[in-house]
């Protein structure tokens, strides 16, 4: 009797063992789309607002902290841009993303990062870490030589 009470017992416990780690091991599925929507930066100066453009995803500065030049109070300009035809542009509106493509594996990458601030253009590639949070590296040749910012959704 003894027995047969510890073989059920081990064969409960056995089922139970096997759907605790199925369920721990799910994760839903990340989708090329999962990444649209609006995006706190890292340095919380602006939101970058992602979007879809044919089978690629792009971003655009739709909102700064501090969006006038505090000595004019004019509208901030990408004054740093190496092209002097660009320096006028204002920074809201701004496309800073360029031409990412799914990879799959919650990664974007094969695309381009703007940073104003020194108008300087990098390689960079995008990882969804969940729904709210995501690792947006930026990096010259090689991507373990650059830098990762991690943002925040908004909406």
């Amino acid at each position: 009797m003894k027995k047969s009470r510890f073989r059920s017992s081990l064969a409960l416990f056995t089922v139970l063992f096997c759907a605790l780690t199925m369920l721990s091991s799910f994760r839903p599925a990340v989708e090329a789309d999962d990444i649209l929507g609006t995006w706190l930066t890292g340095s919380k100066k602006g939101h970058v607002q992602i979007y879809q453009q044919g089978n690629k995803y792009y971003g655009k500065i739709v909102w700064l902290k501090e969006p006038n030049d505090p000595a004019t109070g004019a509208p901030k300009l990408d004054k740093n841009n190496p092209e002097s035809g660009k320096q006028k542009q204002p920074l809201i509106g701004l496309v800073n993303l360029r031409d990412f493509t799914y990879a799959g594996n919650n990664v974007w990458e094969d695309g381009k990062i703007y940073d104003p601030e020194n108008g300087k253009e990098y390689s960079c590639k995008m990882t969804l870490k969940n729904n709210n949070t995501l690792e947006v590296r930026g990096y010259i040749g090689f991507s373990f030589i650059g830098r990762t910012d991690v943002w925040t959704r908004v909406k």
